[in-house]
């Protein structure tokens, strides 16, 4: 990994740091002796984003088991729930209001 001032980059170039990019090197870019960019390939953005729509997904399921408590719902629990009567959901299909 490189690091460099935004003079050090400025002079550098842009094609410089494409070029570092495009060899796999990561170069920071900092300003103040803070980092505050990151010159990348696309392959390496692009596992980058795989990997956080991964984390997301494994998040979800974390959170999902966390909540479960065992408790399944069938149709008919629902619809009594929300007050649907089972004749009137199904003139409803019979009537092309809801396709399935």
């Amino acid at each position: 990994m490189t690091n460099l001032t935004i003079t050090e980059a400025s002079k550098t170039g842009i094609s410089g740091l494409v070029s570092s990019a495009e060899s796999g090197e990561e170069v920071t870019l900092s300003r103040h002796g803070e980092p505050v960019a990151a010159v990348v390939s696309t392959h390496e953005l692009a596992g980058l984003r795989e990997d956080r729509e991964s984390l997301n997904a494994a998040a979800l399921v974390m959170a999902r088991i966390a909540t479960d408590s065992g408790t399944r719902t069938d149709l008919d629990q629902a619809m009594e729930y929300f007050g649907i009567e089972r004749a009137d959901l199904e003139a409803e299909i019979d009537a092309g209001h809801h396709t399935l």
